[in-house]
């Protein structure tokens, strides 16, 4: 239960109603932080503009590193609400149970090549409150594993977008 009210159907707005049409035609319910986000309609189109443009759209990344990248954030956060979903959203973007299940067994035990590790990784140090702390020469790192800095950048956007939507979830009691 959350820690605060959620916004329900009845009290959402004209537009947002409209994404909930969608979401439940799709899924047959709202989720908690569907519900928590249409509390504002800035917030909540905002939100789901990063999601639809950095998760569900083709990018640089493939689907499969920005699901990792989302669950391995979500675990570390400790956010059981996102890990759950982004589950469910793997293996409708095309993961099979056995990667998704090794995503919990931790980076190194991911059936992936050893750039995308790297790249792992950096996306976890990046999701750190220290992540400050990163340099010119971490970067660079990873681009001599093949990676673009447009690609670095885009797996960077991912980990800010998964510290926020795990902050709010957290915050709030989401999924609990």
């Amino acid at each position: 239960m959350a820690h605060i009210t959620l916004a329900n159907y009845k009290n959402m707005s004209k537009s947002v109603k409209e994404k909930a049409d969608q979401t439940m035609k799709k899924t047959g319910n709202l989720g908690e932080i569907f519900q928590l986000l249409a509390l504002s309609d800035d917030v909540f189109f905002a939100t789901d503009n990063m999601a639809s443009k950095y998760l569900l759209k083709e990018t640089l990344l493939p689907y499969s590193t920005k699901q990792r990248i989302a669950i391995l954030v979500s675990l570390d956060n400790g956010c059981k609400m996102c890990v759950g979903v982004h589950k469910q959203l793997a293996r409708v973007l095309g993961m099979n149970e056995a990667e998704i299940e090794e995503i919990a067994l931790g980076i190194d035990a991911l059936s992936c090549s050893n750039a995308e590790k790297a790249l792992l990784h950096f996306a976890i140090r990046a999701s750190k409150k220290d992540n400050y702390k990163i340099l010119k020469e971490d970067i660079d790192l990873i681009k001599a594993q093949g990676y673009s800095e447009e690609e670095i950048f885009e797996a960077v956007c991912v980990v800010a977008y998964f510290n926020y939507i795990n902050t709010l979830s957290n915050t709030f009691g989401l999924g609990e």
